[in-house]
């Protein structure tokens, strides 16, 4: 999650009747389809189980309501800990109107990251990475003589000084008609590493959590080098499968498609159009945010992942439940730390892509756990409404402020 929700988030944006495609041809009728929807609410599939301290299931279906709207066309959620809750709502996609499934495939976006992490504090468990040693160490040659050294340790929590790097633009904007080129991993560094590190008082390498993807693209160029292999296969065999991740997947290099059953994302641009955002390129988000999953998968990746079947213990504890010695910092590798009122500790990640807005969350005991998929028409905003309602009915003392 990348900061603490603000209450009153609103939509910005009027959504007119029959938006068109980038294309041209007429779009689906998003008013339609939520008119349609809303008069039997929410598709909400229960499975909960009575516990005293379960999640409240009249918020939860609350939260749901009304899908699809101008917000979102679709939503899944999966709550777990002491008593469970499964629900979805809203389209799988807006021409059919046929419901939203269970099982649908999405970009898991910057949830990435966590599996990133966990791979390279596998190898630095195996002594094959010192989280000490500096990337000038094992990666001569990629970042030039303007920059302090920066560990590994450093990458992963966000204090490194790299500039972000290439982009193909806004999604909102010109993103969306550059969506099938490909922006290669090492020129989206190349890019950063020629505007030099952050200069000025109070800088460098190891002073400022600044969240971004640049870290995480080179420590996946790290883990192919220290591993001789493709950062997705190492991923796939040191975190995916060892999690029972068997729905979770990587794209084929520039593949745009997501394959096995999903839904279709749709992304708000600047001019007002509502464009199908489906299909798109991401192999620039690489190790930072590529991955293919499901709301199952990612709920066995936070157990797993909570109970120290990933990355051993004490480097868990050490390295992912704890925060840098840094002012105001909130993420430690991987993950981000959130304080609620009554002092709940939550730790998580949110991610987003055109189309696909996702976040895991858990107390560190796992009593409680969120894994949630929206397919948000404005994922990039600061957490859309959607999100919003959903982490307020399963948290509500840590993102009530």
């Amino acid at each position: 999650m990348a900061a603490a929700v603000a209450v009153g988030l609103t939509a910005s944006v009027a959504l007119t009747a029959g938006p068109a495609w980038a294309d041209g041809r007429p779009g689906g009728d998003l008013s339609r389809a939520a008119a349609a929807h809303s008069v039997a609410g929410p598709q909400v599939v229960t499975h909960a189980a009575e516990a005293a301290d379960g999640p409240d299931v009249v918020a939860l279906e609350k939260a749901l309501r009304g899908l699809p709207d101008r917000d979102a066309t679709a939503a899944l959620v999966r709550v777990g800990g002491d008593g469970t809750w499964r629900g979805k709502a809203g389209v799988r996609d807006l021409t059919s109107g046929r419901g939203a499934l269970t099982d649908a495939r999405f970009r898991a976006g910057s949830t990435t990251k966590v599996v990133t992490s966990a791979v390279v504090l596998q190898l630095a468990a195996e002594g094959r990475i010192d989280l000490d040693g500096t990337v000038q160490e094992y990666l001569p040659g990629l970042l030039s003589d303007a920059f302090a050294p920066i560990t590994v340790r450093h990458l992963l929590t966000y204090p490194s000084g790299l500039q972000p790097g290439a982009d193909l633009g806004p999604t909102d904007g010109e993103g969306y008609e550059r969506r099938f080129e490909t922006l290669t991993p090492e020129a989206v560094v190349a890019a950063s590493v020629a505007k030099g590190p952050y200069l000025g008082p109070g800088e460098g390498p190891g002073k400022k959590q600044r969240y971004g993807n640049i870290g995480y693209t080179v420590l996946g160029m790290l883990i192919e080098k220290i591993t001789g292999d493709s950062y997705e296969h190492q991923a796939t065999i040191r975190v995916l499968r060892p999690a029972g991740m068997r729905h979770t997947s990587f794209p084929d290099g520039p593949d745009p498609r997501l394959h096995g059953p999903h839904h279709r994302g749709y992304q708000l641009l600047r001019d007002g159009r509502l464009v199908d955002a489906t299909e798109w390129n991401v192999s620039d988000r690489w190790a930072a945010g590529d991955m293919i999953s499901t709301t199952a998968d990612l709920e066995r990746l936070l157990r797993a992942l909570f109970r120290g079947k990933i990355v051993p213990q004490p480097l868990l504890d050490r390295e992912m439940f704890t925060l840098p010695k840094i002012e105001g910092a909130t993420y430690s590798a991987g993950l981000q730390r959130f304080i609620g009122e009554d002092g709940t500790v939550v730790w998580g990640k949110s991610g987003a892509r055109p189309g696909y807005a996702t976040a895991i969350a858990a107390t560190r005991n796992l009593s409680r756990t969120l894994v949630y998929s929206v397919n948000a028409t404005e994922a990039h905003s600061e957490f859309n409404p959607v999100s919003v309602r959903i982490i307020r009915a399963v948290f509500p003392l840590v993102l009530s402020r």
